[in-house]
């Protein structure tokens, strides 16, 4: 079984990572490839769910621990698989914000994920609404702890991290004018040192409100 994964990013497509480690190439599918560090000096480290099928072994990979257990818990509702959970955890932008439209019953918000109609949105809230408290207050804590720390770090100039962003979007369905209208929402929100993770955050809770 593997836990972790901590390597290098040798490659990134619009559902995984390849994450080098030792010269060992896994291929781990995650939320926002394009949100984890390409840079040659700096490992990124993702805890994985380890998925086996007839056809197939499969690695998910998350930055935080909590991510993982919210991801596990998608997998125990009926008719959700790793792939719709992978969706979820992508399309919410934040796992908090999943984790608030279970626990207020927002079926409109859960309908606009990829893959999410009305009737798998109501048994979603039925099957966790209560078995949420154990990882909710962690992912708040850590997603603010990993937000405040790529704000502080120079990843790279406003216009370099909107440029990766919007090629994340727009691998992820988004057309190129959809792209556009959001960043003219969140321009003025953002700073120079925003990370592309920080940007793709916006612009998705953005996209959900137009």
């Amino acid at each position: 079984m593997i836990d972790f994964v901590r390597g290098k990013v040798a490659f990134r497509e619009s559902e995984y990572a390849v994450i080098d480690v030792h010269g060992v190439g896994y291929r781990v599918f995650c939320p926002n490839p394009y949100a984890l560090s390409h840079k040659e000096d700096e490992d990124v480290t993702l805890y994985i769910h380890y998925h086996v099928r007839e056809d197939a072994h499969l690695l998910f990979g998350f930055p935080t621990r909590e991510e993982q257990s919210l991801f596990r818990l998608l997998l125990d509702v009926t008719g959700i698989g790793p792939k719709v959970a992978l969706g979820i955890l992508a399309g919410g932008g934040r796992p908090e914000n999943v984790i608030n439209a279970i626990s207020q019953e927002n079926v409109a918000f859960l309908t606009k994920l990829p893959g999410i109609g009305k009737k798998t949105a109501q048994r979603i809230i039925l099957d966790l609404k209560d078995k949420l408290s154990h990882v909710s207050g962690s992912i708040v804590l850590e997603t603010s702890i990993h937000l405040g720390a790529s704000a502080g770090s120079s990843v790279m100039e406003g216009g370099k991290a909107w440029s990766e962003a919007k090629e994340a979007l727009m691998a992820l369905g988004y057309t190129e004018t959809e792209t556009d209208k959001t960043w003219a929402q969140i321009k003025l929100k953002v700073s120079d040192s925003d990370s592309v993770d920080v940007l793709m955050k916006l612009a998705l809770q953005a996209l959900y409100t137009m």
